[in-house]
């Protein structure tokens, strides 16, 4: 049965703005109104892009989506967003639910961006659907889990480009501070020097994060859908969260640089491994008893055995990295995800940590290669003045030999669900641009291909 209903947090006219065309240059003429479609939410991700309203986004949001938990919960977010105490949103969402929302929202098409944030193995047909009517997409990560869906993918980057539409993935963590200051310092050869290449032993880029099943978004514990624990569905651990460090890989290695994995990747290894959940967790965590709707193969032993976890090693532009990623059942008290990550260069290395001595927070230091500590200091007071142009407040503090800590101000450290919106906001800037950056499809292609042939070569060990 289908159903057509509306979710608002005030009570007003349904309107419509003209979307006239600016003058532009572009092949992309910038959109006057955007006006979102939500294509099956099944992930949290869907309703943080709402979390905050834009000013040039109208506040009627069309949902297609199949009846159940997951278009429930989603719209439990929303309302959460809008009813709020402080800065309420005023998100009136207009759903559209039965087995047939797909053909529904292409037959109707009453928006111009899709947003697509849910079970991964329909994204790649999401986004080749929706780019195929004239929509623009920001999709969640991972765009592609296998190389069935990377081919497809680099399809609908030729279609976008084709049909003039704007295909982009969301990468938090650019956003992150400590991430973005350790991409600033690299860029400085008084601090870094230059970029070691680094070995298969000993990467000259190093990133891992550790992620958890059992967590809390938006102040609510959150639900998980059972299909979350099938890697058939939602990707194994090394196609899904490892895509943002493969992305950093890239966007801090190679600033502003057009990759091309043809020419420029090579992926060198790669390994998975499973988290066994039991029963009660399993149950915990997606509210289904008894492993009901769990993947029946991933079932051993009374566990579910999910291939959340893995490593790849390659090489990008004769540099060495490695990525891994690793998922526990929940973190402990007063904890949560943690990062870690390492850049080398001639001069100094930067590195980051995010654990339980460092509160949770990132922390970012430098660490001197060699030569003089007092010349070292010189230089680092030098690009002070460059880096607060940018980021005030931020400084250096010595904490031992060799070693500098860079202070951040707390109020820069604005969460990982803010970081949503700093997103979609950076994407509504380019719809009114009328393209993106010349690099950026280039390197998602790029990383896409890493990470879903990453899994070909693990699966074949």
């Amino acid at each position: 049965m289908k159903h057509i209903f509306f979710l608002t947090a005030c009570s007003f006219a349904l309107s419509f703005t003209s979307c006239q065309m600016k003058k532009n240059t572009t092949d992309t003429p910038p959109i006057r109104e955007v006006r979102l479609i939500t294509l099956d939410p099944g992930h949290f991700h869907a309703a943080l892009v709402q979390k905050t309203s834009y000013p040039q986004v109208s506040p009627d949001v069309y949902v297609y989506a199949p009846e159940g938990d997951d278009l429930r919960e989603h719209l439990k977010r929303i309302e959460s967003y809008n009813t709020r105490a402080e800065a309420p949103t005023q998100w009136r969402e207009i759903v559209y639910a039965g087995e047939d929302f797909l053909e529904k929202m292409r037959a109707e098409k009453r928006g111009n961006v899709l947003v697509t944030a849910g079970n991964n193995r329909k994204k790649a047909d999401y986004i080749e659907q929706s780019i195929a009517c004239g929509m623009h997409v920001l999709a969640d990560k991972p765009m592609a889990i296998n190389t069935a869906d990377f081919r497809k993918l680099e399809a609908c980057f030729r279609m976008a480009e084709e049909k003039g539409v704007l295909l982009y993935d969301i990468m938090t963590e650019r956003y992150e501070i400590a991430t973005i200051l350790q991409r600033m310092l690299s860029g400085f050869p008084g601090i870094y020097g230059v970029q070691m290449p680094g070995s298969a032993d000993d990467p000259a880029v190093v990133m891992e994060s550790v992620h958890h099943f059992l967590k809390t978004v938006s102040g609510s514990p959150l639900l998980r859908p059972a299909w979350f624990f099938d890697t058939e569905q939602q990707g194994e651990g090394i196609a899904d969260v490892t895509v943002h460090l493969v992305d950093l890989v890239q966007w801090e290695l190679f600033p502003e640089q057009t990759i091309d994995y043809r020419r420029d990747i090579e992926l060198l290894d790669a390994n998975h491994w499973s988290t066994p959940l039991t029963a009660a967790q399993f149950e915990e965590v997606t509210g289904r008893a008894a492993f009901r709707d769990a993947p029946a193969g991933g079932v051993r032993d009374s566990m579910l055995h999910v291939y959340a976890n893995g490593d790849i090693l390659y090489r990008i532009k004769g540099v060495h990295a490695k990525v891994s990623v690793a998922w526990n059942y929940s973190y402990p008290e007063g904890g949560g995800d943690t990062h870690y990550s390492i850049m080398k260069g001639s001069k100094a290395h930067l590195v980051i940590r995010q654990g339980k001595e460092q509160g949770y927070k990132p922390a970012l230091h430098i660490r001197t290669v060699e030569g003089d500590e007092a010349a070292y200091e010189e230089e680092l007071q030098a690009v002070l003045p460059v880096i607060r142009a940018e980021y005030p407040g931020i400084d250096f503090r010595r904490t031992g030999a060799g070693e500098w800590e860079v202070l951040i101000p707390d109020a820069y450290h604005n969460g990982h669900e803010a970081h949503f919106g700093q997103v979609t906001a950076h994407f509504l800037q380019y719809l009114d641009d009328g393209n993106l950056p010349h690099w950026e499809a280039p390197g998602m292609i790029a990383k896409y291909y890493v990470t879903t042939h990453a899994v070909e070569m693990a699966r074949a060990k």
